[in-house]
């Protein structure tokens, strides 16, 4: 079954969601579904499951879970002990731009989650209140949209994301340096998609050539590892670098559309589509417009 794509109705031009405090019924949540917008799930109580890029993970309380834009997920509370839960959805352009002489990135969360293909942060117990307090001051002002709410909406999620990156990065610290799980040529062939994802010759068939062995015995392994297939990797990647592109340069969808492997124009509007939702002079239209009062 097709994951479902999950529509917000709030302001388009201040692209912020709040589901603060709700308690999970089986029967109420989502099946399997994704969208463009980044999303931070926390918990404060119960149990259940959380299926993220087709991997399990067991939801108790106190866990946060970081799900980047895009990305197929479905939570199922336990029926005896619901989930509590707190759900922030964002677009990153709501979110501050580092000093130049910061290397610091807001949503280094998400971006470790995607390089590690791990969603889930436990949140210590020293942190816990740190991190229900920006959310309860973002539910506080958004609720009461007093003058200039949305400045401070997305100060709290700054603050947010600041508090959950610095526990990644201790964790990160203090952990022993190990290598990724997987034979050796499938981190390769990863470590060439990351390099040339938008060369049109890259492919299933010249990665199982480069690694010496079958296009169906990469292909398996490669879904194992990362969860997805390396046709479907290699669109995600493309299509991130797309959207960077129109955000950031003023080339033509076409000449973006070279740039990152597609040839045919049609073939890359559906897969953008597909992908976020949008046509891409659409998404460029919608994301460089920007919420007003920033």
């Amino acid at each position: 079954m097709q994951p479902v794509r999950k529509n917000f109705f709030s302001d388009p031009l201040f692209p912020f969601e709040l589901v603060f405090r709700d308690q999970k019924q089986p029967l109420q949540e989502l099946p399997e579904h994704l969208h463009d917008r980044y999303e931070l799930v926390y918990v404060y109580e119960g149990q259940g499951t959380f299926l993220l890029n087709q991997m399990f993970y067991d939801m108790n309380e106190g866990d946060l879970f970081v799900i980047p834009g895009n990305t197929i997920h479905r939570a199922v509370p336990d029926e005896n002990k619901p989930i509590t839960s707190t759900a922030v959805f964002f677009m990153p352009q709501l979110l501050g731009i580092p000093l130049i002489s910061e290397t610091h990135s807001y949503l280094f969360a998400f971006e470790q989650a995607h390089k590690k293909m791990n969603y889930k942060i436990p949140i210590p117990l020293s942190h816990r209140a740190a991190i229900e307090n920006e959310l309860n001051r973002m539910q506080e002002e958004f609720t009461r949209q007093e003058s200039g709410y949305r400045q401070a909406v997305c100060l709290h999620l700054n603050l947010l994301l600041l508090q959950v990156n610095r526990i990644i990065m201790h964790a990160i610290a203090a952990q022993p340096q190990t290598m990724p799980a997987g034979p050796a040529w499938v981190l390769d062939a990863l470590h060439n998609l990351h390099k040339h994802h938008t060369d049109p010759g890259i492919s299933l068939a010249y990665l199982a050539d480069s690694a010496c062995v079958s296009p169906a015995h990469l292909s398996r392994v490669f879904k194992q590892i990362t969860g997805m297939s390396v046709t479907d990797y290699i669109n995600a990647r493309r299509i991130a670098t797309a959207k960077e592109l129109l955000l950031t340069t003023d080339e033509s969808v076409d000449t973006i559309s070279k740039r990152c492997g597609y040839e045919s124009l049609p073939h890359f509007h559906r897969l953008f589509k597909r992908f976020t939702g949008a046509t891409p002079g659409v998404y460029r239209r919608r994301q460089q417009t920007g919420p007003p009062g920033l």
